[in-house]
């Protein structure tokens, strides 16, 4: 980790979570795992304090724990997790564009409290939603709870681990940590429940403290409260299904940008028919028939079958190789290559960071690299047609940001400055992070 990511996610925390939770996450990012001991002496704090903001952490699934051979219990931060909170905001906007209101404030609240069990996140965001009405008018539980199902059946928030249920030898001592898991297919399925009811407004403080006071007074008497239906069942944000959201906009829009609206179109089916089957990591998506994409189509846009195909066959044949074709079966099978468009779209990221910083003749030879992988200065030269001169200079300024490399290639052992060959090229991956980083540092 770099000392940008770690001055970030240090900030991110104290403003969220304030300096006690700040002291033992930036502890952990540090040094890596460590037991609560080692945490304590090394941040000063109490014991419960450090307690206390463990479970914050955990809560937020900023940090998790394992346990260790001989017994003791390891806890360490998840800075990719941390730098997650940057898109917080994003995550409830695209939530709103998808879901409506209802959507929107159930991300929210998953993302303010880190987890929830169903009923608690219908009954606060139907109590939110009441608060904005007009008065009379109360928004009704079963409208939230069905949002909260679509959001679930799309994979946008699932199940969170839980202790599995299983027969211990009650002699056996008690773990140091429990063992949290859960089965794929009990992930995004959500138990049935009759939640009935409609938002509440807020009271008056005087009212707000009465009620309170009851309701401490019959914890106290061990009245009979009631244990919600759901109780133990919490659920949690999928981030990496709103990135893979993200990623498949992203796809769109290039597509729709370097062809057309209908091209784009039969790449946002693709990427829908396949967006709960396809892993958030895959190279490919599934493999689609010809006619399974044709069904598939949204009914505004009426182009035939044989229109289809050579709109198929047009995106497969495209160098980007955004669509590949994998089969003739069905009328052919088709998936979208996700590694190779996700290397095009940040390819031409830099591209545009080129040519806006160095203008458009550093961005001719930063994409004459990229075409032709390994050039010398003359090569570079004669290719992009720039004077000896402003060519050297061009390139020796975009070595120095770390956007192109120089690459050593020796004819003898010695390494002579004469006789040995160096060759400019662009490492993608290296610049990219690069940009990543100074990102990281505009952020503090």
């Amino acid at each position: 980790m770099t000392q940008a990511e770690l001055r970030l996610c240090s900030l991110l925390l104290q403003e969220h979570f304030g300096e006690i939770v700040e002291k033992v996450g930036n502890s952990l990012l540090r040094t890596g795992p460590r037991p609560l001991r080692l945490l304590v002496g090394d941040t000063g704090l109490l014991p419960d304090q450090v307690k206390k903001a463990l479970c914050v952490l955990i809560q937020h699934n900023l940090a998790r724990y394992e346990v260790q051979p001989r017994g003791s219990v390891e806890y360490e931060a998840r800075s990719e997790r941390i730098l997650r909170i940057l898109r917080y905001p994003r995550y409830i906007y695209t939530a709103k564009t998808l879901y409506g209101d209802p959507g929107e404030l159930l991300v929210e609240e998953l993302l303010l409290h880190g987890h929830l069990p169903m009923s608690c996140a219908v009954a606060r965001v139907a109590n939110r939603l009441t608060e904005t009405m007009e008065d009379g008018k109360t928004m009704d539980y079963t409208e939230v709870s069905s949002t909260f199902v679509r959001l679930a059946d799309t994979h946008f928030i699932q199940r969170c681990p839980t202790v599995p249920e299983s027969p211990r030898d009650a002699k056996a001592p008690p773990p140091p940590a429990p063992a949290l898991a859960i089965a794929e297919k009990d992930m995004y399925t959500v138990p049935r429940l009759s939640l009935h009811g409609k938002g509440k407004r807020r009271h008056s403080c005087d009212e707000d403290e009465e009620r309170e006071h009851k309701a401490k007074k019959q914890k106290q008497e061990g009245g009979n409260s009631e244990t919600p239906p759901d109780d133990g069942i919490y659920w949690q944000v999928n981030l990496e299904r709103f990135h893979q959201h993200f990623r498949d906009q992203a796809l769109v829009s290039a597509v729709a940008s370097r062809m057309d609206q209908t091209s784009s179109e039969v790449v946002r089916t693709m990427l829908r028919m396949s967006e709960v089957t396809t892993a958030s990591g895959a190279s490919h998506t599934q493999p689609l028939s010809s006619n399974e994409i044709f069904r598939a189509l949204p009914a505004g846009y009426n182009i035939g079958k044989q229109v289809l195909d050579q709109y198929l066959a047009l995106l497969a044949d495209d160098p980007l190789e955004f669509v590949g074709k994998s089969g003739d079966s069905g009328g052919g099978t088709y998936s979208v290559n996700l590694h190779k468009a996700l290397v095009s779209l940040a390819t031409a990221t830099l591209e545009s960071i080129v040519e806006e910083r160095f203008g458009s003749r550093c961005a001719r030879i930063f994409r004459l690299l990229l075409r032709k992988k390994h050039l010398e200065q003359k090569q570079v030269e004669d290719f992009a047609m720039i004077p000896a001169k402003e060519a050297k200079d061009m390139l020796y300024r975009m070595l120095s940001e770390n956007l192109v490399s120089l690459q050593e290639i020796p004819k003898t052992p010695d390494h002579a400055p004469s006789r040995t060959f160096y060759l400019y090229t662009v490492n993608v991956m290296a610049a990219a992070r690069m940009l990543l980083h100074r990102c990281y540092k505009g952020w503090q």
